[in-house]
């Protein structure tokens, strides 16, 4: 059965990777606007849905994934910074304080059956210093990551806690689910 992900992130791909199956990528090219009065929740559900249906229109047949993530600070979206100084006025307004990261994850079959998956992360920044921004800025360069926060580098050392059921999914695809998922489809995942 062919596998595709549904996503353009590197490190999606490179999770996927992890679990040594066959896949193919495809590159969903959606709008990813949120819409007004969408909860952080409903909007990761929506766009990897989305996400997961524009690949299947591009490999019939085939089991799509599909995944989005979004962090959130007192009701207020954090995207990706996408720039030097977006990134550092992200950081030093999460310095000491709890962001939430929902990872949404959809697994399409090739029968059109969906099977959707939310992870909730919980992180807590410690009190970071505008030098200790600059320097970690300047070092991982997370202007692709939500909350500027690449947790599979550098960026663990500005956390105080973390409290997910799945640390992959913050970095962007939870593999416990996924592999639950797949397995149900037949693939071989110890």
């Amino acid at each position: 059965m062919r596998l595709v992900l549904a996503s353009t992130s590197p490190y999606r791909r490179q999770l996927l990777g992890r679990l040594r199956l066959e896949f193919d990528v495809v590159s969903p090219e959606l709008d990813e606007e949120l819409k007004d009065g969408e909860s952080p929740g409903q909007a990761v559900e929506r766009l990897a849905a989305a996400k997961a249906g524009a690949g299947a229109a591009r490999a019939p047949g085939a089991v799509i994934i599909a995944s989005d993530q979004l962090a959130s600070m007192d009701d207020e979206v954090l995207g990706k910074p996408g720039t030097p100084g977006a990134a550092a006025e992200q950081l030093a307004s999460m310095a000491g304080r709890d962001v939430t990261y929902y990872t949404a994850l959809v697994v399409l079959g090739p029968d059109a059956t969906a099977e959707s998956h939310v992870d909730l992360s919980r992180v807590r920044l410690r009190n970071l210093s505008p030098q200790e921004i600059t320097r970690y800025l300047e070092a991982e360069k997370p202007f692709d990551c939500a909350g500027a926060l690449k947790l599979e580098g550098l960026g663990i050392g500005l956390c105080e806690r973390i409290e997910t059921g799945d640390p992959t999914a913050l970095i962007g695809l939870p593999l416990i689910a996924t592999a639950r998922l797949l397995r149900a489809h037949g693939f071989d995942i110890p």
